[in-house]
């Protein structure tokens, strides 16, 4: 599986949350998300643009393309299981969500997978 950078899966993910909360999604409400400014925003959604992972409207409202949301979609799927399994654990939301940031970009394809399998099949036997 193809890897991206740390930056370009972090943008990716939050467009698709924000799309998902939000509905609309546009460059100033990435840059309150992420805590980034506004400029560095607007270079990074170009690029993403001529990268095929997004568009962006007339009305400069942000979609994720497909590729775009298949990078996003994995990503949240990791960041959602390993932050769950983090406060299972015990570890504070705060913390659990922190932590699975860096550790969704960290992980490869096969630990995650390894992970992914012995915490569903701890669920199915509990």
């Amino acid at each position: 599986m193809k890897r991206y950078s740390e930056s370009v899966e972090d943008y990716l993910e939050t467009i698709l949350i924000l799309g998902k909360n939000e509905g609309i999604v546009r460059s100033i409400d990435i840059a309150k998300q992420l805590e980034f400014s506004r400029p560095s925003v607007s270079i990074a959604m170009k690029n993403l643009r001529e990268a095929g992972y997004i568009t962006v409207g007339e009305s400069g409202s942000i979609e994720l393309t497909q590729s775009g949301e298949d990078i996003a979609q994995r990503v949240y799927e990791r960041h959602k299981l390993i932050s769950e399994w983090l406060m299972y654990l015990g570890v504070d939301e705060k913390t659990a969500l922190r932590d699975a940031c860096k550790m969704e970009h960290g992980l490869s394809e096969g630990s995650y997978q390894a992970l992914k399998r012995h915490i569903e099949e701890w669920q199915a036997n509990r």
